[in-house]
C-alpha cells in the first residue's frame, strides 16, 4: 500500500506577527527555536533513509507562518528542500501559513520551487470568533487567500479550530460549509486547547472562557467531519498532534485533549451510520447482528471499551453484535439473524 508521509520541519512562531489567544507554538511543536540548516538536513535524511519505493514523501514546513519569514529565510529553506526533490528522495514541499500572508507576489515566488501544498490556518470564518481570538484578519481575507492558492495551481489545505472564544456549533458548521464551497483538497480540524503561557490560559483562569469537553468536541466533530468527507475533501487529522511535552508535561490546562481523539470521532460517526441503517431496515425484532465494515474501521466501529456494541445491545435488545472487517472502502452492511 502506498503511504504518504510528511517530513515535519517545525519553525515555531518564527514569521508570525500575531500572538493569537490560543497559541504557544513553542509548546505545541516541542521546539524552542527554529532548527538550523544542519538540523533540517538531519531531520530529512533520517526519514528518507527508511523510505520504501512505494512511499510518497513531502517536506513539510509547519509551526509558524512560513510566508511571513524574511524572503531570504524562505529561499534558504526552499532551496534546501528542493535539492531532495530533484534528487528523487521526496516528491514535493508543503508549508503552512496565515491567510493574510498570501498575495500574488508571494505565490509567484513559491511557484519557483516544487511547492505542492499550501495549508492555510483559517481557524474560523466567523468575524466575531476571529476578533476574539486575535487572528488579525477577517472572513473575506481568509476566503480570498483560499481562492488565490487554488487559482495559482497549488493544492489547498485548510486548518480549522472548534471551540474558540465566541464559537458555537452553528458557527463552526457554517465555517465548514463556506470552506467546502471553496473546494479545498484537505482539512485539519483542531479542538481548542488551553495551553500554558497563552492569553487564553489567563481568560480560562479568570472564568471568562470555557473550553469544550471531550464529549462536546466529539459531538461537534461528528457533525462537521462528514460535511467535508461527503464533499470529497480529505480529513488529514482531527485533534492536535502535540509533542510529548504537550501530552505528558502538563502544558494543557484544559480542553478536549485525548490521545485517540480522532478515533472517538469516527467511532461516533460509525455508530450514527449503523443506527440509521438499523432504523431504515426495521429489523429490530431480530436477536443478533453482524456488522460488515472495512478492516481498518473495525476498532472504531466497536468503540473504546466496546461502547458502540453496548449502546446497540441496550438500545435494540440484541444478544450478539459482531463486527467483521470484510467490507470495501467505507461500505456498511448489516446482517440480521436469529
Amino acid at each position: 500500500m502506498k503511504r504518504h508521509i510528511n517530513i515535519p520541519v517545525f519553525i515555531p512562531h518564527k514569521g508570525c506577527p500575531n500572538d493569537c489567544v490560543f497559541c504557544n507554538q513553542k509548546k505545541i511543536s516541542g521546539y524552542a527555536d527554529a532548527p538550523g540548516i544542519d538540523e533540517i538536513k538531519s531531520i530529512i535524511e533520517s526519514h528518507v533513509s527508511t523510505k520504501k519505493p512505494s512511499d510518497s514523501y513531502e517536506i513539510a514546513f509547519f509551526g509558524g507562518s512560513f510566508t511571513g519569514l524574511p524572503l531570504s529565510d524562505q529561499e534558504r529553506y526552499l532551496k534546501l528542500a528542493e535539492g531532495y526533490v530533484y534528487a528523487g528522495l521526496v516528491d514535493g514541499i508543503r508549508l503552512s501559513t496565515r491567510p493574510d500572508y498570501i498575495d500574488e507576489n508571494t505565490l509567484l515566488f513559491l511557484k519557483k520551487f516544487p511547492v505542492k501544498v499550501i495549508e492555510l490556518g483559517i481557524q474560523s470564518l466567523d468575524n466575531e470568533v476571529l476578533m476574539r481570538s486575535r487572528r488579525g484578519y477577517t472572513k473575506d481575507t481568509a476566503l480570498k487567500a483560499c481562492r488565490m492558492v487554488k487559482n495559482m495551481g497549488f493544492l489547498l489545505g485548510v486548518q480549522v479550530m472548534i471551540g474558540l472564544p465566541a464559537d458555537t456549533l452553528e458557527k463552526s458548521i457554517e465555517t465548514s460549509k463556506m470552506l467546502i464551497a471553496e473546494k479545498p483538497d484537505m482539512v485539519r480540524i483542531y479542538p481548542t486547547l488551553v495551553i500554558k503561557g497563552t492569553e487564553l490560559a489567563s481568560e480560562y483562569a479568570a472564568g471568562r472562557y470555557r473550553p469544550l469537553t471531550v464529549s462536546e468536541a466529539v459531538s461537534w466533530c461528528e457533525k462537521i467531519v462528514p460535511l467535508y468527507e461527503n464533499s470529497g475533501i480529505k480529513v488529514l487529522r482531527i485533534g492536535l498532534q502535540g509533542s510529548d511535552e504537550i501530552r505528558e508535561g502538563g502544558e494543557v490546562l484544559a480542553g478536549p485533549v485525548h490521545p485517540a481523539f480522532g478515533e472517538l470521532v469516527y467511532s461516533r460517526i460509525w455508530l450514527n451510520r449503523i443506527i440509521n441503517e438499523i432504523e431504515r431496515a426495521k429489523e429490530t425484532v431480530t436477536k443478533n447482528v453482524i456488522i460488515h465494515v472495512p478492516q481498518n474501521s473495525v476498532s472504531a466501529v466497536i468503540g473504546q471499551k466496546r461502547v458502540n456494541i453496548n449502546i446497540l445491545k441496550e438500545r435494540y435488545g440484541f444478544l450478539a453484535v459482531n463486527v467483521k472487517g470484510d467490507s470495501k472502502d467505507k461500505n456498511l452492511l448489516i446482517e440480521f439473524y436469529d
